[in-house]
């Protein structure tokens, strides 16, 4: 038998037919949050409906406020904002799926809340109707953003067409050193291959300090695969995979899952499958990292110096660098830990699950919030853990702002954005122009980072803080 990579075995698995240079595959879930209604328009315009509606689960996360949640929808000023909402609701109502809707006591960000249920499983095929689905990757799974017509499709028909991606391996061995977190890791990665780096490939992370990352650490590095141009990336699952699925809502239980067990552990690349590409980090060069301009390749170790583009190698890259500097309101040269900074936002699909406001707390029990700062769970399992465990109550007398579960900052279509040149501290997964309000400027960082930024009221080394318990 040819040896097969972790890809290569789910993609065959779920292969039922090619056309050309388009392959046929089986899905088995669907996941989505309200830009989705459109999906649903266009079903219903084709006079059909929902297949396998309990293999699609919705979820209201990137247009619910983070204030006010006690007045449920009426709490949401603009309509346009709060149709939205409605609208998903509804369509998911109509047609049977599942909905974890505003009010439910499970609400919260669709790559942070499948996970909790146990609803994403090693070898599935899943898609959702935003990029950042490749977080569930993580998982062991092929899992991948798609459009609204590919949605309905797949609502339809339960398969979507696709073309192979080529195959990468990142291997990062060693281990990371004081100070740095997954974050840190997916950044530097970036950084080093560029944004543009894995375009068209799934990407495999390998390696030591991978398998020693927990569930969560592995989602923030799949969940920013997208960054750097993958079509998905996967983390192979393993015992820390299992232990963190174990007795959750969605995951087999007695005889089944032992069966299930036995399955995930042979979803490995073989030793010796080969990749299209390969690429190597060492994690104990790894330093905590933060983004200096607007996009996230732009990332350098916090103690670095925002670049001189007149150094960048190329006409392109000068172009661009400049840009950059000019939009962020930075001078060349400049360090980066003189960077003053207007705001904090701790939260995002990226950074929001209950390991994400465990650093961050380590570091605001330190001192007190010299500039707004605010942290938004993941979802409302997340925001009662960290309530039973004090977590919030260590922000607040930090002065950091505790708040209701949803995309908040990440996405600014909920009414929380930047104001015109504000610049602000993110533990988001883009800074992009005008991402988190027009004239927005953001420095992409790790929950520590982010919350030693908050205490300073500028980017600052987490390192020099000392070691917190």
């Amino acid at each position: 038998m040819q040896a097969e990579t972790l890809f290569s075995k789910i993609w065959q698995r779920h292969h039922i037919l090619t056309d050309e240079d388009e392959s046929l595959l089986y899905i088995d879930r669907a996941i989505a949050q309200e830009n989705t209604y459109h999906a649903f328009v266009a079903l219903e315009a084709a006079g059909r409906r929902v297949l396998r509606p309990r293999q699609v689960w919705c979820f209201t996360d990137h247009y619910v406020p983070t204030t006010g949640r006690a007045q449920g929808l009426a709490g949401i000023p603009v309509a346009e904002i709060r149709g939205m909402v409605e609208k998903l609701q509804d369509y998911a109502r109509r047609h049977g799926t599942h909905l974890y809707g505003i009010d439910h006591a499970q609400q919260g960000i669709m790559h942070v809340v499948p996970p909790e249920l146990g609803l994403v499983q090693p070898g599935m095929a899943l898609i959702g109707n935003d990029s950042h689905t490749s977080t569930h990757g993580a998982f062991g799974c092929l899992a991948f953003g798609v459009g609204a017509s590919e949605f309905a499709h797949v609502m339809a028909t339960q398969t979507l067409w696709q073309r192979r991606p080529s195959t990468l391996r990142i291997r990062v061995d060693g281990r990371l050193g004081f100070g740095v977190s997954a974050k840190d890791l997916i950044l530097s990665i970036i950084a080093t291959i560029g944004a543009d780096g894995a375009n068209d490939h799934a990407i495999e992370y390998a390696g030591t300090a991978i398998e020693a990352l927990s569930m969560e650490g592995r989602m923030t590095v799949c969940n920013m695969s997208i960054e750097a141009g993958g079509r998905a990336g996967l983390v192979a699952s393993d015992d820390t995979t299992f232990a963190y699925l174990e007795g959750r809502e969605q995951s087999p239980r007695g005889a089944a899952w032992e069966r299930a067990l036995d399955r995930w552990r042979a979803l490995r690349s073989d030793g010796p499958a080969v990749f299209d590409r390969e690429v190597r980090l060492d994690a104990a060069t790894i330093p905590p990292t933060v983004t200096w301009g607007v996009s996230p390749e732009h990332a350098l170790p916090v103690d670095g110096c925002v670049p001189d583009p007149s150094r960048a190698g190329d006409e392109r890259r000068e172009a661009q660098w400049r840009t950059a500097i000019d939009y962020m309101g930075l001078v060349p040269g400049m360090a980066l830990t003189d960077i003053a900074v207007d705001r904090v936002f701790i939260g995002s699909c990226t950074n929001a699950r209950i390991e994400d406001l465990r650093a961050a707390a380590a570091v605001a029990r330190l001192g007190k919030a010299q500039v707004p700062t605010w942290v938004v769970p993941g979802s409302q399992g997340v925001r009662r853990q960290a309530e039973a465990e004090g977590l919030d109550r260590i922000f607040t007398a930090a002065g950091f702002e505790w708040r209701d579960p949803g995309c908040s900052l990440c996405t600014a279509i909920n009414g929380d954005q930047l104001a015109p040149g504000e610049r602000c501290v993110s533990t988001s997964n883009r800074n992009f122009r005008n991402r988190q309000g027009p004239g927005g400027r953001t420095h992409l960082a790790s929950p520590a980072m982010a919350a030693a930024a908050a205490l300073h009221g500028r980017l600052v080394d987490v390192r020099r803080l000392g070691a917190p318990d």
